[in-house]
């Protein structure tokens, strides 16, 4: 299928696995960061953008049929940051999109928009949101975004809570929410061709029998994830043992995110 596809973030560690895969399918990329991508292989070329910036996003959406929006703040960070580069980037980059007629995209959410869960309990992408930090927040929103911006303008948007995007899964809890590069793609390619996408949110992990998650929807869209976290069990729980116990940590969907700065009732948080 051909589309001229822009990613954001591209200096990041995501977007460095993903481009050469998309390269590959689509023949051509527009990449894009707030400094200059500087590695570029041949069929890319940059559009440096700062998010924060309207007039550079739009420009770097120019002829983009379908938008893979990896960039901005990637952790927890103070509200001024978190703002300016996840919120008001986020607002940003949709706006560009909807001036620019860019027809779909794929919004990099985050496993912490739902974080506070307890691992106790199993959840699918239609229960609400609850995120364990500004940064969580700041996805939900995008999520939230994604969806006035499909349902009002016409775009066709795919969030994807993203878990943990690695070779290998680094400890116990990323057993339960590890995400394969193959199956982020798969993904990704869902988000660019299938034919019915309207609004959507699936998780993004690999066929981990430790899952946090029900994933239907990504199901129902056609995912069928080719690696699962057990294989490589021994290898995380061998790193786990280093890690000190955190009791908020490890009851939680988000691990340490919703365990800094907790100053709330763990039980209470933990039974609703």
């Amino acid at each position: 299928m051909s589309q001229n596809i822009l990613i954001t973030g591209a200096n990041g560690n995501v977007a460095r696995m993903m481009r050469p895969m998309l390269l590959a399918r689509y023949g051509s990329l527009v990449v894009s960061d707030r400094a200059p991508v500087t590695q570029l292989a041949p069929g890319e070329c940059d559009r440096t953008a700062a998010l924060g910036d309207p007039a550079a996003v739009i420009a770097a959406c120019k002829g983009i049929d379908a938008i893979l929006h990896l960039g901005g703040q990637s952790v927890e960070a103070t509200w001024d940051i978190v703002n300016e580069a996840n919120i008001q980037g986020a607002v940003n980059l949709f706006e560009a999109a909807r001036i620019q007629g860019v027809k779909r995209v794929i919004f990099a959410s985050s496993n912490h928009a739902v974080g506070m869960y307890s691992r106790a309990c199993k959840i699918n992408a239609r229960e609400k949101v609850r995120p364990d930090s500004r940064y969580g927040l700041s996805k939900a929103f995008g999520e939230a975004l994604g969806a006035l911006y499909a349902d009002k303008y016409g775009l066709r948007v795919l969030s994807i809570r993203i878990g943990n995007v690695a070779e290998v899964p680094a400890d116990e809890r990323r057993l339960s929410i590890w995400l394969h590069p193959d199956d982020m793609f798969q993904l990704c390619v869902i988000g660019f061709e299938h034919p019915d996408l309207h609004n959507e949110i699936v998780f993004g992990a690999s066929n981990n029998i430790r899952t946090f998650w029900d994933n239907e929807t990504a199901f129902r869209l056609g995912y069928r994830p080719a690696h699962q976290a057990e294989d490589h069990a021994a290898h995380a729980l061998a790193e786990q043992a280093d890690i000190a116990a955190d009791p908020t940590a490890d009851a939680l969907h988000g691990g340490g995110f919703g365990a800094e700065d907790f100053a709330g009732d763990l039980d209470r948080t933990l039974w609703n």
